[in-house]
């Protein structure tokens, strides 16, 4: 895949603004994730031509820290926490409903480019458990019998768009 030529120029400047702080790499792919929502191969090579900073330690950075990503992620991240509170509340049967329901995996997007589903290893909201969050909103509490009609939000939400 090749990136577009106004994108590649904006990874420039991202760069270029970053370079000379102490420890550029992480600011540097924190904004470009948050720019554009993944950092594929191709953006991490034009990284490491501006920043010195070897592919494959860009490439380890990227896949070690859970923010980051390769693919692109939906329009709408759902959260699914699987720490020990949540897990013991339910948070599995969750998880798979919302699998069977979206067609897709942890980690997967649907097709129309909407949902993608994460499997977050603790929220830090035990006391809401089970917890699922969507785009950084907590829905406390949640059930399997919860996860269709949470689903047919959101799809209603883009009908409204």
């Amino acid at each position: 895949m090749k990136i577009r030529s106004e994108v590649r120029d904006d990874i420039i400047a991202i760069c270029a603004v970053h370079k000379s702080e102490p420890s550029p790499l992480m600011v540097i792919l924190e904004e470009i994730q948050k720019k554009y929502g993944y950092i594929p191969l191709e953006v991490q090579e034009v990284v490491s031509k501006e920043t010195g900073v070897p592919v494959a330690e860009i490439f380890g950075v990227v896949t070690f820290y859970n923010f980051f990503s390769l693919q692109p992620k939906g329009k709408y991240v759902i959260g699914v926490c699987l720490g020990t509170a949540c897990y013991v509340k339910g948070s599995q049967p969750i998880i798979e409903k919302f699998e069977t329901l979206l067609g897709i995996k942890p980690g997967q997007t649907t097709e129309d480019g909407l949902f993608t589903i994460e499997a977050i290893r603790c929220m830090g909201a035990c006391a809401l458990a089970p917890a699922v969050s969507i785009n950084g909103k907590v829905y406390p509490q949640m059930s399997v019998d919860k996860v269709a009609g949470l689903i047919d939000s959101y799809r209603k939400m883009e009908v409204k768009a």
